[in-house]
């Protein structure tokens, strides 16, 4: 079996294009992967259709390790751009490989450790600065059987906030949490926004609401300074979506700067990639709560590799809360039912994409979103 053909399509979805790989070979079996980067989409379309052509045509789709290899021995300047292309040839060989030997790709990695894969929901809280509305909208989300939730309550916030900004943070997740009680996981989203002090600040003004973790309370490119949050932290950090590769995470866990770690399939260089940085992780004894903000076909790839590795804790989705027409993109995928995802049990990723749905919302060049501008919630939740 050949690789013969190497397509991708952009699909616009609101605040981002989702990126699909296609792979056809010489025997018929097609091969579908997903390695959304938002915003930086037209990038990473050009570098797949680039690496396709030179390292992939005509080569069997097996030999997965060596591609991966080649790839990042030759091209070497490594960033997320790089990665992500890297991670939508490489999921959309798993799923050629898992249909010629018809087995899902969990079982040809070592199978599965978990049936089920409890997920937090992500993109419900569009509420436009209405306390009442934030936590009617938590409401809905625990009443659609969802057992813990993120969302990010500092608005427009920059490195620095003032005590009456921190005060309006606290309120909304006060809000969240009297709505939904004490038994629902609430995660609270930082997205990077803090000098280390500000966000020791806003972390020790959370305590009161018992938040399961707070997400990248500082930029993730300097692992000492989210160290100095981390140590001093009195709540769990999660951090890493924005960590490339088995190399960075590695920075960031010699550094004891994570209690959790969130590797993006796309971003990190794919789903094989992304198991490796499970079992380092493992070695800390750090669990894994992989990061998931894009498309269906992704998170049938992450249901996988949450099935699979040991130490993983808790699942990304904006299933419930994304474009109307995201889940005829994978008909027939696993949904979230009570919280969780049952395993899919078709071969490859056990989902098939119906290209027509693909075609049909073409890539949009406006998909895109800055998250330090006032309202910004608005277009990105549902």
């Amino acid at each position: 079996m050949k690789i013969t053909n190497v397509e991708v399509f952009l699909t616009g979805a609101a605040w981002r294009n989702f990126i699909f790989v296609k792979l056809t070979t010489d025997s018929g079996v097609v091969g579908w992967g997903e390695c959304t980067l938002g915003w930086k989409e037209s990038a990473v379309r050009e570098l797949i259709l680039d690496f396709g052509r030179r390292y992939l045509l005509g080569q069997t789709p097996f030999d997965i390790e060596s591609l991966w290899f080649k790839v990042y021995q030759i091209e070497h300047n490594v960033g997320p751009v790089m990665l992500a292309a890297m991670a939508g040839l490489e999921t959309a060989l798993w799923d050629v490989v898992g249909k010629a030997c018809n087995q899902p790709v969990y079982n040809l990695v070592g199978g599965k450790v978990r049936s089920k894969i409890k997920a937090y929901a992500n993109g419900w809280y569009n509420y436009g600065g209405d306390l009442a509305k934030l936590a009617d909208q938590a409401r809905e989300v625990v009443g659609k059987g969802y057992r813990a939730l993120k969302f990010d309550p500092f608005g427009p916030g920059g490195r620095e906030i003032s005590r009456g900004e921190l005060r309006e943070a606290c309120e909304r997740v006060k809000a969240v949490r009297k709505a939904v009680g004490d038994e629902i996981d609430i995660l609270v989203e930082f997205h990077g926004r803090f000098s280390p002090i500000m966000a020791l600040e806003a972390i020790r003004a959370m305590v009161p609401f018992s938040p399961t973790w707070c997400e990248e309370p500082v930029p993730a490119n300097n692992s000492e300074s989210m160290a100095q949050v981390v140590a001093a932290s009195p709540i769990r950090v999660a951090t890493g979506e924005h960590v490339y590769s088995r190399l960075g995470f590695l920075d960031l866990l010699q550094h004891k700067a994570a209690h959790v770690v969130q590797p993006d399939i796309a971003y990190s260089g794919g789903f094989l990639e992304s198991k490796k940085i499970a079992a380092l992780a493992e070695t800390y004894y750090v669990s894994v709560a992989p990061h998931n903000c894009d498309g269906p076909l992704k998170t049938m790839i992450g249901v996988h590799l949450c099935a699979n590795i040991p130490n993983f804790l808790i699942f990304e989705t904006f299933e419930d809360f994304d474009v109307s027409w995201r889940r005829a993109i994978t008909p027939g995928a696993p949904r979230v039912v009570d919280g969780f995802y049952e395993l899919p049990s078709g071969p490859g990723w056990g989902v098939e994409v119906d290209e027509s749905v693909v075609r049909a919302h073409p890539e949009d060049p406006d998909a895109k979103m800055d998250m330090f501008n006032l309202g910004w919630e608005d277009r990105m939740c549902r």
